[in-house]
């Protein structure tokens, strides 16, 4: 028996191969499949099941693709109502993998169909749970993202994944291995650790979700502090529930090469978003004008899918050398399959052509000391909630990234003001996002918070972020 946690940082989501005696099965798989099958290929095994341990809305599976490639049957648990062929199995079913047994346990709460996989080793020995966004490690999955779905109330779907946990989980033995299907940095929940793997029992000592006194503390624990899911969720839903285009045509289509005139005039006829995933180091020093700066070497999908919402968006590229594929793949696993294409050259092909382009202001932190004036000028903090209240420039404004959709109508663009997050990515995000809706009265601080904390520019005192945290 082998089990690989296949893991994707920019998503901090983990899929798994597991192979048994020349049969295979695969549980969460991300949308390209090609990894997959390269394993399948080298193991010389046959994918016989595609385990999905629910609807995921922060990323499209591949389960369709993966299916109809290889002939696998895709498996979800009780009560999923997909609407293409597929395995809906009862709580307790047994599904045979060569010389293991992979048992269904639904365990609803963060979603009605929610299951966790239950692996039974070639001695019929429980080995593993595969435990989805029911069991994270440190954190439970939060259970708001089904109420339009369930009719039900956060609380209401809290009360059953405490029910689950209780009843299907934890009776299991302490040395089960957990393997979940998000770790640090996912929006589908609160307090992660950063491991990716870990034992049930240690998990039932160190879980603050699994160590509450009653029911009515957990369900308060864990829909405390929930910040709202990003509004592409719900698209992702729809698109894993209800199918979507072959992934090889998306990447075909995407990686269309457009000269500048062809990237020009796309860009006129279709009102396109233009997107460019350059670092933000060069971004700055010179883009096409109306560019969204989300650069690759980041959280790059989860920024696009947070900020641009609408997964039907037509979208043309802008990247580095070679980097186009990786775009285009890194879009379609949160459903942004409507890429144009690219423009073949980059940006050095538009600076080449003559075209206008426009550039962002930024400065590093020791002239933002030289020039910063705390009793008059204004500081724009983009980091998230925790991290401002644990450290910042004093009187400046917190103004999450994520919201930057809502925030922005109150800036006032007279007024000049200094932008920064904690290390310059998504400062520079949001810079672009400032510019390309004409507000441009504003100085972006390289380097960000790090940068900032070794100036003498007024701070607060620190607040270990641990302090912060409501659970």
């Amino acid at each position: 028996m082998k089990i690989e946690q296949i893991y994707t940082g920019c998503l901090a989501q983990g899929a798994y191969y597991i192979v048994s005696n020349g049969e295979a099965a695969i549980v969460d798989p991300l949308r390209e499949t090609k990894p997959y099958l390269d394993r399948l290929a080298k193991d010389n095994v046959q994918l016989k099941y595609i385990f999905e341990t629910h609807f995921h809305a922060d990323f499209v599976s591949g389960h369709i693709d993966l299916s109809q490639k290889t002939g696998a049957q895709i498996v979800y648990g009780p009560t999923a109502n997909a609407s293409f062929q597929c395995i809906t199995a009862s709580d307790g079913e047994l599904f045979k993998v060569g010389d293991i047994n992979i048992k269904v346990l639904h365990t609803p709460g963060h979603t009605m169909e929610s299951s966790t996989f239950l692996l039974l080793d070639e001695n019929q020995k429980e080995h593993c749970i595969f435990s989805g966004d029911t069991l994270f490690l440190g954190d439970v999955g939060r259970p708001d993202l089904a109420q339009k779905a369930a009719n039900m109330t956060q609380e209401e779907l809290a009360g059953l994944l405490y029910d689950s946990l209780m009843n299907k989980i934890l009776p299991l033995s302490d040395d089960l291995i957990v393997y979940p299907a998000h770790g640090a940095g996912s929006a589908c929940g609160k307090n992660m650790m950063k491991e990716t793997v870990d034992t049930l029992g240690n998990q039932k000592k160190l879980n603050y979700a699994l160590n509450q006194p009653s029911k009515s503390h957990f369900i308060k624990a864990v829909t405390d502090g929930l910040l709202p899911p990003p509004g592409y969720f719900g698209m992702n839903v729809a698109m894993n529930k209800q199918g979507y285009a072959p992934f090889d045509k998306v990447l075909t289509e995407g990686t269309k090469p457009l000269s500048v005139e062809a990237f020009e005039a796309a860009a006129e006829e279709t009102g396109a978003l233009i997107l460019d995933t350059r670092d933000p180091d060069l971004f700055f020093r010179g883009y096409i004008p109306q560019s969204v700066n989300i650069g690759l070497n980041g959280d790059f999908a989860p920024w696009v899918g947070a900020l641009m919402v609408d997964v039907n968006q037509p979208i043309l590229l802008v990247c580095s050398e070679g980097k186009q594929e990786e775009s285009v793949t890194r879009l379609s696993r949160i459903g942004f399959d409507h890429v144009i294409g690219f423009l073949s050259g980059g940006y050095e092909a538009w600076l080449k052509a003559g075209k206008p382009v426009d550039t962002i202001e930024r400065i590093n932190a020791l002239l933002f000391e030289e020039n910063y004036d705390p009793q008059t000028d204004q500081v724009i903090d983009v980091r998230r909630e925790s991290e401002f209240s644990a450290e910042h420039v004093e009187n400046a404004y917190n103004k999450p990234l994520s919201y930057i959709n809502d925030w922005i109508k109150d800036i006032d663009p007279k007024q000049h003001f200094f932008l920064h997050c904690a290390g310059g990515y998504r400062s520079m995000i949001a810079a672009s996002i400032l510019q390309a809706r004409g507000y441009r009265n504003f100085t972006e601080i390289g380097g960000g918070y790090k940068a900032i904390a070794e100036t003498s520019v007024p701070k607060t005192d620190f607040v270990c972020p641990s302090k912060l945290m409501k659970i």
